[in-house]
Formats: C-alpha cells, structure tokens, sequence
C-alpha cells in the first residue's frame, strides 16, 4: 500500500533536503508535487486542498525559514499533516462496557466484510485476551452463514448457529442472549451487503442496531476503491452512528487514497487495516506509523511488536548461543530463519519498515518471497544429516534434493553457496565483527 504515493513523494522531499534554504518559490514547487501525488493516489479532491493548506500555512512560515535544515523541517511538517489527517493517534475499540460487547459491522457485499469479522475474533482473541462469539445476520447471500462457521472454527473461536429463515434482528437478539448466559465478552454481527447502498439495506441495518445496541459500529470499506470508500463510509455514517471503519485489502491497493480521504470525509477514525487474506493479517491502524511508512521513513514500531509477537524466542535464542559460540550453524538453523521471515509478512514486508532504506518500487518488485519457498523445499528434500553437515552433500546427493525440490541442481549449488556466506557472516558476528558482517550481508540476500 502507498507504494506509488511513497516514491513520488520521496523523490520530492529529496529535493527539497538538500536545499540550503527554503523560498516560497521552492516551496510553492514542492507543494505542486505533493498535490499531485496526491490526487493520482486518489486521494479526495477536498481533502488534498486541506492539507495542502495547512502545509503550506506551516511551511513559508517562521518554523521552516528559520530551521537550520529547513528541508527537514518541510518533511516534519508533511509528516505530522499526514498523520493529523488519518488521526493523530490509533483510537482502539470501546470495550469498557457490562460483557458482552457487541460490534456490528456494516458494509458493501465484496468489501470483505465476513473474513474481516473472523480476522477481529482472532485479534480479540490472541491480543486482547477476550472470549469471542460470532454470528452471521446475513439471511440473503448464499452460503454466508456457513462461511463464518467456517472461518470462526479455523480462527478457534465460537459460532452462534442461524438460518436464512430467521429474521436478523431475532438472529442477533438471540446471539447476545447466548453471549450473555455463557459468559462471552465480545459479540461480533455480520450483517448483510448490498452491491449499492439502497433504503431497504439501511432500514434493516437500522432495525439490526435497535435491536442489539452495539458499543462499536465498525464499517467495513474496500480500500481500492480509493475516494469511493470514503464517500460510501460518509453514506452508512448518515445512517447509522458509525463508531469507526475497517480498510481491507490495503495490500492491493498501490496508491492509499482511501486511508488519507476516510477519516477526513466522515470524521470517523480508521481502527483497523487489513493487509493480507491470512485470518491474522489485520493489524490496529496507527496513523503516525503508516504517514512515516508514506515519506520512506519505516516503521520500526510496527516491526518490533511483529517480531516479539510472531518470532519463536525459543529458536531465537538457540541461534544466539550458536552464534555466540561460532559454531554449530546448519541448514536446519537457516530453515528456520526462512520460516521466521515468512511469518513477518516476508521480506517485502521486513523492508517496507525498516527506516531509510527508500528502495525504488520496481526493486521491491523484484524482491519475490516465492524464492524463500524454494529455498525451504531444497532443505526439506535433504535428510537430517545433510541438513547437519553440509559438507556431505556432492553431485548425486545434489541431484537427488533437486528432482525431490522440483528444482534444477544449480539452485541447489547457490543455496549452498549463500548458506556458506551465512556461515561465515555468523562466524564474524561471534568474533564482535557486527560491523563487519553487516558490510559481508551487502547484496547476499538471496533475491
């Protein structure tokens, strides 16, 4: 997401570092290129003349003439613009409430809406601790009903069972009734979608959120539809007191113009991003992170909190004391280091956080996670004395684990060129050479 708006704004803003001293001229210059970054990011055209204008009301001001790297301060200024637009801060869900909480959630059929409700029973479930039921109001889409119970077993959560012959509002009555009888904390509602927003969608909804008083009232938009998501946000808003709105498949979406129009349009906050189609790819929506995620500048939090929640510290720390002692380090121990990258969202996700690296869209392009399977299958078509002793492994052993891999013996021949890199690398690290291994990691990575 952002990739576009990220280079072409970073392009911008480079120009500008550089600059000894800021004119309104240059700055009149770099605010053009900011605009129309925007506006091809589809960002909404009130919304892009706003921040404009508080932009530049701060920048041909004193704070910038002043500074003594007045093309930093510049980006400091687009920097928190963006984040006052998509929020200030990440505003988290009012669960403060006599249990059950109930979340209804709303939206347009083919936003996502039904993986998105099991995407929240999890992330309710592993991150905030609460016992979760869900249950489908959707009486009209085929199949809907059974999708959820579906997706409710895979996230281990638990299903109120309903039929197409039932009434929504008796549905979720019933639903917060169970909830409340058998101790649940959280009561998620999916709802019915429509193509369009009609009358005859929003009186149900309306009758839906009579019924049940929900504490949240989360829509539920597809965030490529960029400038149309916050319009059709805007329209449920009208209709019912929305609480917040969820964007998904954000990791479809190059351009961002939803996320930087939503909040703005509705005056509602964006709580949630779906990033992936895996149940555990929705994360909390932190607008400072996703405005320096914008301007090239990472986001080292979100990374952080990824690796202490997804890395196995047991692994983690047997490889450490393998590093430590200079020794030991085999193709099981890289495997794993491959399975650990996959479970952080792969390396394009890994790079588009760290901060500073700025690389160009088509190199993050080329940057192709499928290689990192490959590598995984050679290792696992090697017995566990190969993996152990590398050393062993000569042409007929190579042509075995290639026809086993599916793969041609020269992949076979670099992988085993770059785990001897590692090896080498990890030696240096144990020496104190951090420094030094990192010069050795330069342009190692195996994409």
């Amino acid at each position: 997401m952002f990739d576009a708006l990220s280079e072409r704004l970073g392009q911008t803003l480079r120009n500008l570092r550089g600059q000894g001293r800021l004119t309104e001229d240059n700055i009149k210059d770099a605010l053009r290129e900011v605009r129309m970054a925007l506006l091809e990011a589809d960002v909404a055209l009130p919304v892009v003349r706003e921040f404009i204008a508080g932009v530049k009301g701060r920048a041909v001001g004193q704070e910038v003439l002043r500074s003594l790297t007045p093309g930093q301060a510049f980006i400091k200024i687009v920097q928190e613009e963006l984040t006052a637009l998509m929020g200030e801060s990440c505003e988290a869900l009012d669960l403060n409430v006599p249990p059950p909480a109930v979340i209804l959630m709303a939206g347009l059929q083919g936003a996502g809406k039904t993986t998105t409700v099991a995407k929240l029973a999890r992330w309710l479930k592993e991150r905030a601790g609460k016992k979760v039921l869900v249950v489908s109001a959707d009486v009209y889409r085929p199949a809907a009903i059974q999708q959820l119970a579906t997706l409710a077993d895979e996230v281990g959560v638990s299903f109120y069972p309903s039929d197409s012959s039932q009434q929504p509002e008796a549905i979720a009555r019933g639903a917060v009734d169970h909830a409340r009888k058998h101790f649940f904390d959280v009561v998620l509602v999916d709802t019915a979608g429509r193509l369009h927003i009609d009358e005859a969608m929003m009186e149900e909804i309306r009758r839906l959120h009579q019924a049940v008083s929900p504490v949240e009232t989360l829509f539920v938009v597809d965030s490529m539809t960029g400038q149309d998501a916050a319009n059709t946000a805007k329209a449920f808003h009208e209709a019912l007191p929305l609480t917040g709105v969820i964007l998904t498949k954000a990791d479809g979406d190059a351009r961002g113009g939803a996320a930087l129009s939503v909040r703005q349009i509705t005056g509602k906050p964006i709580k949630f991003i779906g990033i992936g189609e895996k149940s555990d790819a929705l994360e909390p929506f932190h607008p400072d992170r996703i405005a320096s995620r914008i301007l090239g500048m990472g986001d080292i939090l979100t990374l952080i909190e990824e690796a202490e929640r997804k890395l196995d510290r047991q692994k983690a720390e047997k490889l450490a004391r393998k590093v430590q002692k200079g020794k030991g380090f085999d193709l099981e121990d890289f495997r794993d280091q491959l399975q650990q990258m996959r479970n952080m969202g792969g390396i394009q996700s890994l790079l588009s956080k760290l901060p500073g690296l700025n690389l160009p869209q088509e190199a993050m392009a080329q940057v192709d996670d499928r290689q990192f399977i490959r590598l995984e299958a050679i290792i696992n078509s090697m017995t566990p004395q190969e993996r152990r002793f590398p050393d062993i492994i000569k042409a007929s052993r190579k042509r075995r684990i290639a026809a086993g891999a599916g793969v041609q013996v020269q992949d076979v021949n670099r992988l085993l060129k770059q785990f001897a890199q590692m090896k080498k690398m990890m030696k240096t690290a144990s020496k104190g050479g951090m420094a030094r291994m990192m010069r050795g990691l330069k342009g190692q990575l195996p994409f």
